[in-house]
């Protein structure tokens, strides 16, 4: 079984959470689930099950990779975090601005790979077809 990228995790938390976040509210009475718009909670088991793995996979990969590489320190100290253990009484949370920029750089990337790739393949079929029409 292929590990998922980490593009396809991404983009799975972002279909999945996309309206909770959109959703949030700062108004007093209206309940939404969760103490912060940024930090989003969400359920490591109900993705891995979407990309057919287990849990722990998707909860390491956001944990041990994902925050590694993508959380980091404001000039004056503070910590910007990617995926954290707890916001407040939340848990699993992700911070989502951070997954969607992350998330669009990544699609970016992977629309230039595809790109060079087809270009690639399109010249070499068209440098065979002269080699045949040649002789």
């Amino acid at each position: 079984m292929k590990t998922p990228t980490d593009l396809k995790v991404l983009s799975t938390i972002y279909k999945l959470y996309y309206e909770e976040f959109k959703n949030h509210s700062h108004e007093p009475g209206i309940e939404n689930g969760r103490e912060t718009k940024i930090f989003v909670p969400i359920d490591c088991k109900m993705i891995a099950k979407e990309l057919d793995v287990d849990g722990d996979i998707v909860y390491g990969r956001l944990y041990y990779h994902l925050e590694q590489k993508h959380g980091y320190t404001r000039g004056d100290g503070s910590n910007v975090a990617f995926f954290s253990m707890m916001v407040g009484s939340d848990r699993h949370c992700v911070n989502f601005p951070l997954l969607a920029s992350v998330l669009a750089g990544l699609q970016e990337e992977s629309s230039k790979f595809q790109l060079a790739t087809w270009l690639s393949t399109f010249a070499i079929v068209i440098s065979l077809a002269g080699l045949a029409l040649g002789k």
